[in-house]
């Protein structure tokens, strides 16, 4: 149907108090919020304790209230390195010039995102024209930018094809607000959808995947331009010798949803900008 072309609360703010003073062998690391904190915590505690042990060095996770804090703070220096969506680090890179993605996951090279209803009579996205929507942060590059910029290429404005359109703020939240019946429809990514559903935290019985985008490139960790060449080769391949044959291994990959990490670089994420563009996002 497209063409093709941490203790921790929701809502915590990112001091600067926490993270203008660095200590050298600290690396101070946060991800964009696209999921509840407390689970952001759960899935990073294996990985931090991983590469401490690989870096020989503190490894401290930052949390944050929204997408802008990541982006300011990563392009500030206040960040060392974070888990960022391929819109997020356009946006970092846009500000610096410089931010280096080290590395991303195998299916963040060809992910996608899933549109989801409750309503049994919606088949695609043209029996939703008139009905309320919902995207995930307007700064997620798999709940917002790239569906919105598939939807433009087919010539649906959400805002003008939609009664409604609303940010939920995370992809779980959106799976819950389509469940509920808060909205008609929504939007979040694969990788998330499929956790929710495998937990059983959604209900496919209520709520059905109708279509799915195109292929891009999305999240990676990604690195302030300003941080020790020495010390990101090593992040860098700390990252790249996790081993699913390792039991170990296995269980940090798991919680990341990973099957392995390769390595990125910023030229993956052209398209990612490109949409941004189109979609007029990026001033």
């Amino acid at each position: 149907m497209f063409k093709r072309s941490l203790s921790l609360v929701a809502g915590l703010a990112l001091c600067a108090s926490a993270v203008t003073s660095f200590a050298a062998d600290v690396l101070r690391v946060s991800a964009i919020p696209d999921e509840a904190p407390t689970e952001l915590l759960r899935k990073f505690k294996p990985l931090g304790a991983y590469l401490e042990k690989q870096i020989g060095m503190k490894v401290e996770f930052v949390p944050v209230a929204d997408y802008p804090a990541v982006v300011e703070a990563l392009a500030t220096d206040r960040l060392d390195m974070a888990w960022l969506g391929g819109f997020t680090f356009v946006q970092v890179n846009l500000k610096t010039g410089n931010a280096i993605p080290l590395v991303q996951r195998e299916q963040d090279a060809q992910f996608t995102s899933k549109f989801i209803t409750s309503d049994p009579n919606v088949k695609s996205l043209a029996d939703l024209k008139g009905k309320t929507f919902a995207f995930g942060s307007i700064s997620s590059t798999s709940g917002s930018l790239m569906p919105r910029y598939f939807m433009l290429q087919d010539n649906i404005k959400p805002e003008t094809y939609f009664s409604r359109v609303a940010y939920s703020g995370a992809h779980d939240a959106t799976a819950a607000w389509v469940q509920a019946g808060k909205v008609d429809a929504g939007v979040l990514n694969a990788s998330v959808w499929d956790k929710l559903v495998n937990s059983g935290k959604v209900d496919t019985s209520k709520v059905k995947v109708f279509a799915t985008t195109p292929t891009y490139f999305d999240y990676n960790w990604t690195v302030r331009g300003t941080l020790d060449p020495a010390l990101a080769e090593k992040i860098k391949q700390a990252f790249l010798a996790l081993d699913p044959a390792k039991p170990d291994d296995k269980a940090i990959l798991d919680l990341q949803a990973a099957s392995r990490f390769i390595a990125t670089k910023p030229e993956n994420y052209k398209g990612i900008e490109d949409a941004a563009r189109a979609a007029d996002l990026l001033k």
